[in-house]
């Protein structure tokens, strides 16, 4: 498996990790932390030594009931960090957004990689990527971040998430973003209680489709919290767990807050599944 960069490829043999890096006062996990470009950087060059392939800057928390932020508020949180980014590291560097104007002014920095939460269903979103001509990750989400946890609802969720994943591959197809450059997300925890979450992870091969490679994003999510009575702080060994579970069951790209445990882990977890 691989991803089609816009100036190369990415090699998804293996499993590769996605060091998340929040430039946000209100993310869920550690808003505030990494605001100031310093602090920013110090924790990418981390993760990009503990061995993150991808680094996700986000500039607005997608946290269930965050505000939604000003597009310009969002540029002026991630552009420079972005640039900063791009000049010092060799590393493919993802913007987390939904908003078309933040991803051209991230792309136009440098980053190679749009993280979108939904699907690029806002308005010149899909456009906007076509012409960008960088590869998207494409998310599972019901409802909307300010009110996806009220009351989420399916019959089946893995087939409804594929279902979803599917149509808006489609429409990508049709708008003119091939295939080689699309990642697929069932969005853990984006509209879906601890039983969904569970039920996608445990039947997260239905989602895999030729070609199309599967991003995962766990870490320290409610769900693993509330399985094991961890605290947001407490939840890394729970993360590794289900990022290996992910990985047996297909996943591609892991997104993580806790890089070092999570590499380690996978190499051992790739070792063991070569064998079989």
């Amino acid at each position: 498996m691989r991803l089609k960069l816009k100036t190369g490829v990415l090699d998804l043999s293996r499993p590769v990790v996605m060091g998340v890096l929040n430039v946000t006062p209100d993310s869920f996990s550690d808003g505030g932390r990494f605001s100031e470009l310093d602090a920013a950087l110090r924790q990418a060059q981390r993760m990009i030594e503990e061995g993150a392939r991808i680094i996700d800057v986000g500039g607005e928390s997608t946290r269930p009931g965050a505000n939604e932020v000003p597009e310009q508020a969002e540029i002026e949180r991630i552009a420079p960090v972005i640039e900063a980014l791009v000049s010092r590291f060799d590393v493919v560097v993802s913007v987390d957004t939904s908003k078309p104007g933040v991803m051209r002014e991230a792309v136009a920095r440098g980053a190679g990689l749009i993280n979108d939460v939904y699907a690029l269903r806002r308005e010149g979103a899909l456009a906007e990527a076509v012409r960008l001509g960088v590869p998207v990750c494409l998310m599972h989400m019901q409802g909307e971040p300010r009110t996806m946890q009220e009351n989420p609802q399916y019959q089946d969720v893995a087939g409804e998430v594929a279902a979803f994943l599917e149509e808006r591959v489609v429409a990508c197809g049709a708008a003119g973003l091939g295939r080689e450059r699309i990642v697929i997300d069932p969005g853990f925890g984006f509209g879906k209680t601890e039983r969904h979450n569970v039920r996608l992870l445990a039947e997260l091969t239905r989602l895999a489709r030729p070609g199309l490679p599967v991003l995962v994003g766990l870490s320290r999510k409610r769900t693993l919290g509330s399985l094991t009575g961890r605290g947001v702080d407490e939840r890394m060994p729970v993360g590794v767990a289900a990022a290996v579970l992910a990985v047996e069951r297909g996943a591609h790209i892991v997104r993580t807050h806790d890089v070092g445990p999570t590499v380690d882990a996978l190499a051992v977890a790739t070792a063991v599944m070569r064998c079989v």
